[in-house]
């Protein structure tokens, strides 16, 4: 059987069997959480930035 091996099957990570096995709302809230921290690092980098940008002037 030319072509025709077994794929092998990619390891499961913790990451990928929340994804398939939380519930709706459990996924909702981790996504919710993880935005959240995401948004206010990303503001703290945009703050800390525009202080360094008004220090060098």
């Amino acid at each position: 059987m030319l072509g025709l091996s077994k794929k092998r099957q990619a390891e499961t990570t913790a990451f990928s069997a929340f994804i398939r096995n939380a519930s709706s709302a459990e996924k909702k809230r981790v996504y919710n959480r993880v935005l959240t921290k995401a948004s206010e690092r990303q503001n703290e980098i945009v703050r800390r930035a525009g202080v360094e940008r008004h220090a060098t002037c």
